[in-house]
């Protein structure tokens, strides 16, 4: 299982800049339309989403896979949290580019810096909060379900 999550954190890094944030309809798969145009996403200020504790920036959005994969850089003042420890269905990974966080996973808090990811089994009460007086920056890997049309 963790050799599984390993090449699935691996893939989707790989990925994480192929996203179509600035495209009102992704292409269809095996179209051909998936171009180095929309294949690529470099990292935008202007187009980040305010949270009311720092930013978020989509690399892949639940839209543009047809899995739901998704790629989200988080920013987090210093200190807060984005949101209480929560469950859902579905596996997530945070990825810390930067700061320092605080892990909580079913009743147990550590931390870690830089280069650690913290896996989020489904249902699993989880959350991140940034644990220092600096910014904390860290990925959101997750698939989200596709609601049948």
């Amino acid at each position: 299982m963790r050799n599984k999550l390993f090449l699935i954190l691996l893939s989707t890094l790989f990925v994480m800049n192929t996203s179509a944030q600035d495209l009102a309809k992704k292409p269809a798969p095996g179209t051909g339309k998936y171009t180095i145009g929309n294949c690529i996403n470099k990292f935008d200020m202007d187009k980040t989403v305010k949270t009311s504790v720092g930013y978020q920036y989509w690399f892949i959005d639940q839209n543009f896979l047809e899995d739901g994969q998704t790629v989200k850089m988080s920013v987090v003042g210093p200190n807060q949290a984005s949101h209480a420890p929560h469950k859902h269905a579905g596996d997530e990974i945070f990825y810390v580019l930067e700061g320092t966080a605080r892990f909580y996973l079913d009743g147990q808090t550590t931390t870690g810096g830089a280069n650690t990811t913290f896996y989020c089994p489904e249902n699993s009460e989880h959350g991140i909060s940034n644990a220092s007086d600096k910014e904390l920056k860290y990925l959101v890997i997750r698939k989200y379900t596709k609601e049948a049309k």
